[in-house]
Parts: structure tokens; sequence; C-alpha cells
């Protein structure tokens, strides 16, 4: 990932960034990668009506995911409250399917490299935001 990189050289950052917040945005990117995966994976499971839920959860979380990581790559100007806020959406977003992909992780093993995703990008959530109220 080029999250660091490409956010010290804004010209509004001048240097100073929120490395909480840059694993934040990693974190969003691999985890809407990871549950359009597993999605996929669960769609080709002999069992797919029974991974209904686990496949609405995967892609509702990638979706979530995807647009947090993009609103908090964003440095031109200033747009906490919204941040703050699709940070607290993917952090629930990411325990629900954490805790739904952990249901079937015992059988599928997509599903317990998802719900390891989802626990990281969730608990990056949260620093994120802790980090946020300093600044």
């Amino acid at each position: 990932m080029h999250a660091q990189q490409m956010i010290s050289t804004h010209p509004h950052v001048k240097g100073n960034t929120n490395d909480a917040l840059i694993r934040c945005i990693e974190e969003c990117f691999d985890c809407a990668q990871t549950c359009t995966s597993c999605a996929d994976a669960c769609l080709g499971e002999s069992t797919v009506a029974q991974l209904k839920q686990c496949i609405r959860l995967n892609l509702d979380c990638a979706d979530v995911c995807a647009a947090a990581g993009a609103v908090a790559s964003r440095r031109t100007g200033s747009n906490e409250e919204v941040i703050r806020q699709m940070l607290m959406a993917c952090e629930t977003a990411c325990r629900m399917c954490g805790e739904e992909c952990e249901r079937h992780a015992g059988h599928h093993e997509h599903c317990r490299i998802c719900a390891e995703a989802c626990r990281r990008c969730e608990k990056a959530c949260a620093e994120a935001m802790r980090s946020m109220a300093r600044h």
C-alpha cells in the first residue's frame, strides 16, 4: 500500500501524518478486498444456501470499508465528523461480518481469513477514531 507515501506528500499535510489513520485506511482497503473474495468463495460452496447471511455481511462490509478508506484518504479541506462517522460504521460492519465469518471458520478457511481481516480493521478503526480526538 502507498497510503503513507501519498498522504505524507499531500501539500496540506506537510509531512505531519496521523499514522493510526493511515493504518486504518490500509486495513479498510485490505478488508474490502478480503470480504469481496470471501463472498465469492461462499458462493462457490456447495452449502451456499446456508451462507446467505455471511455473503450479505461480506458484501456490506466490503462496501463500507472501501467507502471509509476513500473518505479517510482525502486530506484537502476538513471533514472530520464525516470521517469519524464512516469509521464508526466501518467498525460496526467489521464486527458483524467478523462474528458471522467466525461461525463458519471451522468449515471454511476463507471465512477464517476474512474474520481475521475484519477484526484487524475493526481495531484499526477504533484506534483511528481515538487518534483523531487527539489531533
